[in-house]
């Protein structure tokens, strides 16, 4: 592969992205409503990725020993309590995973 064509995938990948990123505020620019279906998708997608998230994350759990499911139940637990107090995504999502890492790495 030539310098070239590294860079012609870079600039290409760049460019997709950003269109994909802006073209929903070009279609919906506030002159049109935006149609009932993305708002829908727009209440329920962040309750599905979490699904989603929860299922891929403890699909290898194996309930053999203790020091291999209590620290995904703790941190699953830990995700659940911060979503519904401070209903932030993020805050949950980053804070079991700090949670989870530091059971593995510094008690089980």
């Amino acid at each position: 592969m030539t310098d070239t064509y590294i860079l012609l995938v870079i600039a290409v990948s760049a460019l997709v992205t950003a269109a994909i990123r802006f073209l929903p505020f070009l279609i919906f620019n506030g002159s049109r409503s935006t149609p009932p279906i993305i708002d829908k998708l727009g209440k329920t997608l962040p309750y599905a990725i979490m699904a989603m998230l929860v299922v891929y994350c403890l699909k290898g759990v194996s309930f053999a020993s203790l020091s291999s499911f209590v620290p995904s139940l703790l941190a699953c637990a830990i995700v659940v309590l911060l979503h519904v107090w401070k209903r932030n995504t993020l805050v949950s999502i980053v804070s079991g995973t700090v949670c989870y890492m530091l059971l593995v790495q510094l008690v089980f």
